[in-house]
């Protein structure tokens, strides 16, 4: 029996296959390289010293969904498929609700029809929107400020809905904070396509030299130094945690929610610090102005998540630093 993994050779998807293979469980990665590269999957082998089975399948087509079920044995799915720019998810609407709902609705209905009912889905810390106060709780409101957080506010309620109907599922919902770092072989870790949306891996490419400088989009917060506060989680932390969510759905039916962070926050100013200090190069930065939509903190309560799997993250920002570091200069 098999973890089927949509989504898995991207950046969090890769990680969480590599901690799935080192827990002897049989994987079927399945990936259309959207924003991931073939070549991850072999970092992957390389890593662990194991295979597994690949689909190079869109959760759009069906029917390359529907000969992945009937081919494979497979018990629990992990879905981190999905397309995740919040800017152009605001350009690109109906491209991400598209995307994002059609492909989870046309996989959770060949999951039912192939008897499979364990699902992980990958969610988001966006989803407590902007009127919560931190840090974020799993029982608070939810809303989004833009199409991406949306999509993943409506599958967490259609997963809701799904259990209603059919009791004999059992659903994790994980709430990502902020991602960050890359395996300590330095073979995988966040590598997008085209200029990076996401903070270290921009930091990044100005270490190496190859942009200028980084933009921090605002320091008139009300945070410690003006900066945007965010809660970052090393990669191979996040990836622990669907491990343990796995193993408690292993053990009961029902929709539970979990936020996967650390539960501290750290400023923009502070990444850029911690960065400069594991790469041993300067971060030449500028001040711009805020973004819409930008908040001044965000952070998890990540209690929930300790009491009910027995996970908690354990690595330092210094340690997500190092580690997105080394992979960066082994790119």
């Amino acid at each position: 029996m098999a973890v089927l993994v949509t989504g898995g050779a991207g950046y969090i998807g890769s990680h969480t296959c590599v901690e799935l293979l080192n827990e002897g469980e049989q994987i079927i990665i399945v990936d259309n390289f959207s924003n991931s590269k073939p070549e991850v999957l072999n970092q992957i082998r390389k890593i662990t010293g194991k295979d597994f089975q690949f689909y190079q399948a869109d959760l759009l087509n069906r029917e390359a969904i529907k000969k992945i079920f009937s081919e494979n044995a497979v018990e629990s799915v992990i879905h981190f498929a999905g397309l995740k720019a919040v800017g152009e998810s605001v350009s690109l609407p109906l491209r991400y609700y598209h995307n994002n709902i059609t492909g989870t609705l046309i996989l959770c209905e060949e999951m039912e029809a192939a008897n499979v009912k364990r699902l992980v889905f990958s969610s988001s810390a966006t989803v407590y929107g902007m009127n919560n106060p931190v840090p974020y709780r799993e029982d608070m409101p939810t809303s989004a400020t833009n199409p991406y957080g949306w999509t993943k506010v409506m599958i967490e309620q259609i997963l809701k809905d799904l259990y209603t109907a059919n009791p004999t599922f059992s659903i994790s919902i994980l709430r990502y904070f902020n991602p960050v770092g890359a395996h300590e072989s330095g073979l995988i870790g966040e590598d997008p396509n085209g200029i990076p949306n996401n903070l270290t891996p921009y930091i990044a490419k100005v270490a190496k030299g190859e942009l200028p400088k980084l933009t921090v989009y605002g320091d008139d917060y009300d945070t410690k130094d003006g900066t945007g506060v965010r809660d970052y989680i090393h990669v191979v932390d996040l990836a622990k945690g669907h491990l343990s969510a796995l193993k408690k759905l292993r053990t009961e039916t029902g929709v539970s929610i979990y936020n996967l962070g650390s539960g501290e926050g750290h400023s923009v100013l502070e990444v850029v610090r911690a960065y400069e200090k594991a790469s041993g190069r300067p971060v030449p930065y500028v001040i711009g102005p805020r973004r819409a939509g930008d908040i001044a903190s965000c952070y998890a309560d990540p209690k929930k998540a300790e009491q009910e799997l027995h996970w908690k993250a354990t690595k330092s920002l210094y340690d997500m630093c190092l580690d997105s570091w080394r992979f960066t200069e082994k790119k």
